[in-house]
């Protein structure tokens, strides 16, 4: 009989890491280190000619990305697509260089150039004594802009692990510098300890997952697969669903963090009305800053009928 295996727990004692296998992901690390010293204006120069260099070459993701703007803005020209996918891109550059800002720096050094908007909507809902789950998105941002948002709220976060084990050590001992508690994507008990415990917790359903557990609700008007986890979630815990966003401002240095009043009538019973808000919410966030949504993600690629063509070809 063949034996299972138990996925093994997170280790993120770096001991554990000193063999030679580790040291390119070391280097890498130290690279990162570097380079999140230098000022934020020159971070940004040299994430707008990362994103520009991915552009160029990362041919397969450019594909997706164009495939998702065509879909997702059919209203605008073919040049303002194409115009859009490379601003993605160079906002995905940046976001990458951001990357190191929130894991080796103190973000409390850019709450001067950050501005909270409608903060007093979280506090309402945290009043409730029933958690918040914070409803965000996969922007740009999402590793800085989660980090500036501990500086004005207390939070857990939900995370998938990086599929290297070195990587995600330094992952995880950072968000644990700036959150409450860091929860593995699948940890529901986790997750509902936090929130029984009137914890705010981040959380994310704006990505493919595949087949389970899904409904095929409208996002920018195309049947998408999104999960039913967010009603179940509210459903049992009672908590509220604050809508909330980051966005990195143009042309000069600084972030704007959005929270909105928790959705009503959620959840409501009918799974399909519960996803269709939920991904109505995400799409008008999205829609501040088009760019800074992470694009490249397949979103569509789990199709109503199994039959159905897909979008996105062999890429």
């Amino acid at each position: 009989m063949k034996k299972k295996h138990r996925k093994l727990p997170r280790n993120t004692d770096y001991s554990a890491y000193r063999h030679p296998r580790w040291w390119p992901t070391w280097i890498g690390i130290g690279l990162m280190w570097l380079l999140a010293q230098l000022p934020i204006r020159v971070q940004w120069w040299l994430g707008k000619i990362a994103g520009l260099l991915a552009w160029r070459l990362a041919g397969s993701r450019r594909h997706i990305t164009e495939v998702n703007i065509g879909l997702c803005f059919p209203e605008l020209s073919s040049e303002q697509r194409a115009a859009l996918v490379r601003k993605s891109f160079i906002a995905n550059g940046i976001g990458l260089m951001e990357l190191g800002l929130a894991w080796f720096r103190n973000p409390a050094r850019l709450t001067s150039i950050t501005t909270v908007h409608g903060l007093e909507h979280y506090e309402q809902a945290l009043a409730r004594g029933k958690g918040v789950l914070l409803l965000g998105g996969h922007y740009s941002t999402l590793d800085l802009g989660g980090s500036l948002v501990t500086e004005y709220i207390n939070a857990d976060v939900m995370q998938r692990d990086h599929n290297n084990p070195l990587m995600n050590a330094v992952m995880t001992r950072a968000r644990e510098r700036r959150y409450g508690k860091v929860l593995g994507a699948r940890d529901l008990r986790g997750l509902f300890r936090s929130l029984k415990n009137n914890h705010a917790v981040w959380y994310a359903t704006d990505q493919d997952y595949g087949r389970k557990d899904i409904v095929f609700a409208p996002f920018f008007d195309i049947p998408a697969g999104t999960i039913t986890a967010t009603s179940r979630i509210a459903e049992r815990s009672g908590c509220a669903v604050v809508p909330f966003s980051h966005v990195r401002r143009e042309g000069r240095p600084g972030y704007d963090i959005y929270f909105h009043p928790a959705l009503e009538n959620f959840p409501s019973g009918d799974d399909l009305q519960d996803a269709t808000l939920v991904n109505h919410t995400i799409e008008r966030e999205i829609r501040r800053a088009p760019e800074q949504y992470l694009w490249m993600h397949r979103r569509f690629k789990t199709r109503p009928n199994v039959g159905d063509p897909g979008f996105y070809g062999r890429h």
